[in-house]
């Protein structure tokens, strides 16, 4: 197998974003599919929240590790989030407050 190309990784990170702000809104993700039967449990969208979360920071920590950029998808105060790489309450209310995000929807 080649090497990763960088169009590949961004995709991957678009992808990665868009999950985590489905979970956010309480939208449908893979994860609904996989554990149908957690619905019932009010834990749930918790969970859904902290896998999207996870799987954000770990493609952001694989772009870090190719030396590719991530920075562009996301509003500074977001890229602050992903820094400190905790899924606090703020996050979870603030993420929007100042992302455009229709801005990299295409």
């Amino acid at each position: 197998m080649g090497e990763m190309s960088p169009d590949f990784i961004q995709l991957k990170l678009a992808d990665a974003k868009t999950h985590f702000e489905r979970a956010l809104d309480c939208k449908h993700t893979e994860f609904d599919d996989l554990y149908p039967y957690m619905i019932e449990h009010p834990q749930f969208f918790w969970y859904k929240r902290y896998v999207a979360w996870s799987e954000l920071l770990t493609i952001v920590k694989l772009c870090e590790e190719l030396s590719m950029e991530w920075h562009e998808q996301f509003s500074e105060k977001q890229v602050d989030y992903i820094g400190k790489r905790v899924m606090s309450s703020r996050v979870l209310d603030e993420w929007y407050e100042t992302n455009d995000s229709k801005e990299h929807v295409g």
